[in-house]
């Protein structure tokens, strides 16, 4: 369980007036990451890494108000952290805050980095404000996001790729002089983990000779399980026979939050005991991308991060009203085909495969980050700068990904993980 180390008033020791007296070691700085949702809290992880081995820094985490925040209370306990509720992270001063959403960060007294949580800003969402809806706006570049009551909320306003800029300037140029562009953690470790392709197929169980075929859908209406994904699925692995094909399907963390985990293995529980390979949401998802043959996907990030695999991606729908147009997601949206209903599915992906352009893929992966490689050594001189420390000499390598493991069914009523 999460370690709170709650005394009898509810403060733990380490944001106790007395802490001198209590802790076992003194620290110099604290630092809050403020978790909205599983999927920004994973995002998190990857900056709050970077701090480790230093002694001089104690780090907190509190769960925010979000309407996704369905299993971060589990996604901390299972991080075995200190956690604060969000009552007394909001009343307590850090010297930092990290976060990978923003609602509810001007309350905090805390200079706030912000992190993107996907693959670069593609989404357009409407904004709320007291209740009434606001002008559509870039999700995490938008001024309804970013500014309150006049002022730029965040201290740092992390970036992939130097041109979203640009379209920051667009959006909200009063955040120009707080963005950095730093990179993105995902795109290396999708580069780290490529040379471990074949063990990654290995772990989904894909045999020699079969090709695996990953359907990828994201959260919402307009997602590819929200849109006919059902039906997309069943057709997908009915017409394509098991000797040459692994179909394999991967949810974003909000699928399974919002309609809980026993409800998400119910619904595949027929498929997954005919052969269907359920990624679990409790895995890393960069693994199941790299082992890939052909990516089915919609507006999601981890379609736009199949562009980096050199495997051709598919798309089964993407709701042009909510997606940028001058995002990489829009720009992978203008040639990837279409995977259409009413044609054979096996005949559209050898169609896909042999009209694929490398150079359009890559062309489009390179808009995910300018900074590739560098995420780790850019990201950790921005936190000790807002720090005001020295950084340690080692720095940590991007590591591949974990194996990626899948929901196991059994016997028909029994559903294990």
């Amino acid at each position: 369980m999460s370690v709170t180390m709650l005394e009898a008033h509810g403060h733990p020791v380490p944001v106790r007036p007395d802490v001198e007296r209590w802790a076992t070691r003194p620290v110099r700085r604290r630092v809050l990451a403020v978790v909205h949702t599983v999927t920004s809290g994973r995002r998190l992880l990857d900056a709050v890494r970077l701090l480790e081995g230093d002694w001089r820094v104690q780090v907190f985490f509190t769960a925010a108000p979000d309407v996704f925040s369905g299993g971060v209370a589990d996604f901390l306990d299972e991080l075995k952290v200190l956690v604060l509720p969000w009552s007394q992270a909001v009343q307590t001063v850090f010297d930092l805050a990290l976060a990978a959403g923003h609602g509810g960060l001007h309350e905090l007294h805390a200079p706030v980095v912000v992190l993107p949580h996907g693959a670069g800003h593609n989404k357009i969402v409407r904004a709320r404000r007291g209740g009434a809806v606001a002008a559509r706006g870039v999700y995490g570049l938008s001024r309804q996001r970013l500014v309150r009551d006049g002022t730029v909320v965040p201290e740092a306003i992390v970036l992939a790729h130097r041109e979203e800029l640009a379209r920051l300037g667009r959006e909200c140029p009063e955040a120009l002089p707080v963005a950095e562009v730093v990179g993105d953690p995902c795109y290396d470790r999708v580069t780290a983990s490529r040379p471990a392709r074949a063990l990654y197929r290995q772990a989904l169980r894909t045999r020699a000779g079969q090709r695996l075929v990953l359907v990828c859908s994201t959260w919402g209406p307009g997602s590819l399980l929200g849109s006919g994904g059902q039906e997309l699925i069943d057709r997908i692995v009915a017409e394509l026979p098991p000797e040459d094909y692994r179909v394999a399907v991967l949810l974003h963390p909000h699928v399974w939050h919002t309609h809980s985990e026993w409800q998400v293995r119910g619904w595949f529980a027929g498929l997954g005991r005919g052969g269907l390979a359920v990624v679990s949401h409790r895995a890393d998802w960069v693994g199941a991308l790299v082992a890939a043959d052909f990516v089915v996907g919609d507006h999601g990030s981890v379609s736009l991060y199949g562009a980096m695999t050199g495997r051709p991606v598919l798309l089964a729908c993407l709701p042009d009203a909510d997606v940028d147009p001058g995002s990489p997601m829009a720009e992978l949206g203008s040639f990837a085909p279409r995977l259409r209903d009413g044609r054979p599915v096996r005949r559209q992906l050898a169609r896909a495969a042999a009209t694929y352009r490398a150079d359009l893929h890559e062309r489009v992966a390179a808009r995910i980050t300018s900074e590739p490689g560098r995420f780790a050594r850019k990201m950790r001189a921005l936190l000790y700068r807002k720090l005001r420390l020295r950084a340690p000499g080692a720095l940590p390598a991007t590591e591949p990904a974990r194996l990626p493991c899948l929901v196991e069914y059994d016997e028909p009523g029994s559903v294990v993980s």
